[in-house]
């Protein structure tokens, strides 16, 4: 059975905007797909800035350089913090910034702790974010 991992975003409080090449919406709003990210499929982005806020997608354990799946659970959660590590840092942002982390796990029991311990340490020390899973 393989057992697949859910990842869902992230919520990034950041410094102001200082422009980039895209040009926002009538409202401000610019959609992200920096280099080093896996690419969106369908009608939805990687993440997208509206103000001083950076809202990343859910996120899975996808490797953007092969554009698959990482096999083993703890590596696909490491790699979906990873990945939306990547777009945070193309606008400025850290992990540490998340203000809103939602998680869903298809096994609670069995990768909740693979969760606490992968965050832990990308995050660093405490405080952590305000966690939803």
């Amino acid at each position: 059975m393989r057992w697949r991992v859910a990842f869902a975003g992230l919520l990034l409080a950041v410094a102001p905007d200082v422009g980039r090449a895209q040009t926002p919406s009538p409202n401000g709003v610019r959609t992200l797909s920096p280099p080093g990210t896996s690419k969106a499929e369908g009608a939805w982005s990687l993440g997208a800035r509206a103000g001083d806020f950076v809202f990343v997608a859910g996120m899975p354990g996808i490797d953007a350089m092969t554009n698959t799946m990482v096999t083993d659970p703890a590596g696909q959660i490491r790699q979906a913090f990873l990945n939306a590590k990547t777009i945070a840092q193309s606008e400025g942002a850290a992990l540490q910034d998340c203000v809103k982390l939602t998680v869903y796990l298809s096994d609670l029991n069995r990768f909740a702790d693979m969760v606490d311990q992968v965050q832990s340490e990308l995050w660093g020390k405490s405080p952590y974010t305000a966690h939803h899973g």
